[in-house]
């Protein structure tokens, strides 16, 4: 039975502006820790939307940092992807996501793919510190909120896009990876390299790694040019 957290949820997300909180009526109204909402791909791009908090803002951004993992998964399936301990999972579709989830930790993962029509708009996740399944009452009451957020997500992205360049900066939120896709042309030019993106953001994640820094960090001091790449002949197509 739907109970009094859900209805609130729910109306929450209906009247939610622009600049609104999307994750705080998930967590309000669901059994878990976490929450990460985030586009995925085209034609939207890769990118946070909101976090909880700061672990569920890392969880997102090792799934966008690999360009795999469960929101991944849920969104090209279509269809939720319930892990209820990433402790002792292992999957085909995300095998470094999967090593880097239990790295930090992390219990149990629950993805739900965010669609408007035919259109895919990226994924929200739902994340706990303990290894412990989702309810099924959980799982239809958290699709219901997904379909609602779905469409503030796409009308925000479409709001973003028809404004001029200096509206889409003052629009971007904490979790923009912009520098990241503008680091990732700079290692490119640096290096000569002719790798695809997504191999240049895999590039950036194991430099990132093996310093213990974020992607994001990493991004902000090569466009400084605090880090350069240029000598650097491992990375080199």
């Amino acid at each position: 039975m739907t109970g009094s957290g859900f209805v609130s949820a729910i109306a929450s997300l209906q009247r939610a502006g622009i600049g609104d909180d999307l994750c705080g009526p998930f967590l309000s109204a669901l059994p878990v820790t976490g929450v990460a909402i985030s586009t995925l791909g085209d034609p939207l791009g890769s990118e946070t939307v909101c976090a909880s908090d700061a672990a569920a803002a890392e969880l997102d951004e090792i799934q966008l940092d690999l360009g795999e993992g469960p929101c991944w998964e849920a969104m090209l399936t279509g269809v939720p992807v319930l892990e209820p301990n990433v402790q002792t999972a292992t999957s085909p579709h995300w095998p470094m996501a999967s090593r880097a989830l239990r790295e930090t930790g992390l219990g149990a993962v629950f993805a739900f793919p965010m669609r408007v029509g035919t259109l895919n708009v990226g994924a929200v996740d739902l994340y706990d510190q303990t290894s412990v399944a989702l309810p099924a009452t959980a799982v239809r009451d958290a699709t219901a909120l997904v379909h609602v957020v779905a469409r503030h997500v796409l009308h925000r992205a479409l709001v973003q896009a028809g404004g001029s360049n200096d509206e889409r900066q003052r629009s971007e939120g904490r979790y923009s990876r912009r520098e990241v896709y503008q680091a990732s042309g700079m290692l490119a030019a640096q290096t000569g390299t002719t790798a695809a993106d997504a191999l240049l953001l895999l590039l950036l994640r194991a430099y990132a790694h093996s310093a213990g820094r974020s992607v994001r960090d990493l991004s902000a001091d090569i466009i400084a040019r605090n880090v350069d790449f240029t000598d650097r002949s491992d990375v080199s197509s």
